[in-house]
This record gives C-alpha cells, sequence and structure tokens, in this order.
C-alpha cells in the first residue's frame, strides 16, 4: 500500500521483501519521531537572509533538523512527510514557533534589533482552529516582538477556503506579524491572493535559481517576479543562490534581497550569533 501512494496513488504493486523491508524502516522512524519531542532530539539550524548590496544579514529562516541518537543530523526531507502525515507536525511546529521566537528575543536583547525571524508553517498546523491563539500565547510568553516574525506559507495553502484564510492572516497581522509566501512560482501564482491577502514578502523557489544563468525560461519567469512583486511594493527574496553568476543576474533585475548557500548555509545557533555579532563590529 506504501509502495503505492508513493508512486502516485491509483496504481497496485506486487508483494516483495524489499517492501518489508521498508514498512519496516518507515514504521521505525515513525515511532522514533513519536518520541523525539520529549527526548529534545529536535534542533533548529538558521540560514541568513542577505541585502546583497550590503553583504549584511537582515533576516534568517529557522530550519528544523532531528538530532537522531544512531542515525546522526536528520534531514528534513526525510522525516517533514512522515510528521504530516501522522500529525505530530502541530506539536513539532508550535515547538519550533516557541524555540525560534525565544531566540529572536535573545538575539534583540543582544543587540542584534535588526534580525527578522522567518518561520515555516505547514497546513495543517495553519488549518487548526486553535493555530491563532496558540500563536498568541507562544508571542506572549516568549515576549519576542511580532513585527520581526515572518511566517511562511506555500501558495496552495492560501487558495484553500480562501475566506477563512483571509479572516486568519488578518488576525494574526493585526498582531504585527508578517507574511512571505515560500517557493512562489510553483503553486497557483495567482494575482489575485497578492491583491488581497497581507503579503510581505514573495520568496522565489530555487528551482527557478538553479539554472537562471543559462535557461532562458528561468530567467524570463524570475524577471516577471521580480518585477511584479516590486510594482506592488513587496519584498522579493531569492532562494538557493550558490553561484555568483546566480547573484550578478539576480542584482542586475534589481533583487538584492537573497538566502543561499553562497553566503551561508543553514548552521546552529551559536554559529548564527557569532556571525550576527561579527556584523556588529564591521
Amino acid at each position: 500500500m506504501y509502495r503505492a501512494k508513493e508512486l502516485g496513488k491509483n496504481n497496485f504493486q506486487y508483494y516483495s521483501e524489499s517492501m518489508t523491508a521498508r514498512v519496516f524502516e518507515r514504521l521505525t522512524l515513525e515511532n522514533n519521531l513519536r518520541h523525539a519531542l520529549k527526548r529534545n532530539e529536535f534542533i533548529l539550524h538558521y540560514q541568513p537572509q542577505v541585502d546583497a548590496r550590503s553583504g549584511k544579514i537582515f533576516g534568517v529562516e529557522a530550519l528544523l533538523r532531528w538530532q537522531h541518537p544512531e542515525l546522526g543530523l536528520v534531514m528534513p526531507n526525510n522525516f517533514i512527510p512522515l510528521l504530516e502525515e501522522t500529525g505530530l507536525i502541530e506539536p513539532v511546529g508550535i515547538w519550533v514557533l516557541e524555540t525560534a521566537c525565544k531566540q529572536s528575543r535573545q538575539w534583540h536583547e543582544s543587540g542584534m534589533g535588526f534580525v527578522h525571524m522567518s518561520v515555516n508553517l505547514s497546513s495543517r498546523q495553519f488549518n487548526n482552529s486553535h493555530f491563532i491563539a496558540s500563536l498568541q500565547d507562544v508571542i506572549r510568553e516568549t515576549h519576542v516582538n511580532p513585527e520581526y516574525l515572518e511566517l511562511e506559507l506555500t501558495e496552495s495553502m492560501l487558495m484553500r477556503n480562501t475566506s477563512s484564510t483571509i479572516t486568519a492572516l488578518k488576525s494574526l497581522n493585526s498582531l504585527g506579524v508578517r507574511f512571505a509566501i515560500d517557493d512562489f512560482g510553483t503553486g497557483y501564482s495567482s494575482l489575485n491572493y497578492l491583491r488581497r491577502f497581507p503579503i510581505d514578502t514573495i520568496k522565489i523557489d530555487r528551482s527557478f535559481i538553479r539554472d537562471i544563468t543559462h535557461d532562458t525560461d528561468d530567467r524570463a519567469i524570475c524577471s516577471a517576479i521580480i518585477g511584479m512583486t516590486q510594482s506592488l511594493s513587496l519584498n522579493v527574496i531569492a532562494e538557493g543562490v550558490e553561484t555568483s553568476g546566480q547573484l550578478e543576474f539576480l542584482k542586475t533585475r534589481q533583487c538584492h534581497y537573497i538566502q543561499g548557500n553562497l553566503f551561508s548555509p543553514a548552521i546552529e545557533a551559536a554559529d548564527m550569533t557569532k556571525m550576527l555579532a561579527d556584523q556588529l563590529l564591521i
């Protein structure tokens, strides 16, 4: 059954011994995930968001990692889908928000008040009727400045239950929280929601950035997204910037906010703190 679902559903697969191994591996991973939160095995890494004109960090994105006692550092692609399937994404998502907000407050109290904190929301988490109250609790308990908190949502999340989504976003926006559309261009890409929803930032998906130096279609798409967002007075961040050639193209199109390994991969909180502190000395 799991193999059929992996291949897109609406098909059948014959049993094989390798399937038993995969199912056992999945069940083991799921069981470990159920205990990971209370065992404090989750950690956050932070990837800087940079203004390429000055080379200065203006924000960071909090990214979840799983420090498994036997497997080592597990990347999100290997466990986030399972968190979604099992519903564990909701308590883990709240932990991510709490941890990121505590870190944001610590940085601000240390004189790094310029840092914005971006946190990804899952569809299941955002659509929970208790999410707004939970976020209010997090803001109150961590004493974070909500004006420096940016929640990242995908296009598909915004297009579901549009009226209730608008209500939820406006309620959160009234707290001072900002919103970004993550992986822009891979979903519906409707101009309508950019007009109707209180969106602050558009993040160009890395799939359009990867071949931007030689793929004319990607260049055209990125140029169109940048021009559109600027005309709407929105911020635009290019994700997955890894080469100087990509950066130069983006700068010629007046896209100055970047995120990617060209500047820095996602790093642990202590290393990020040092990077921010060093910036204050420049």
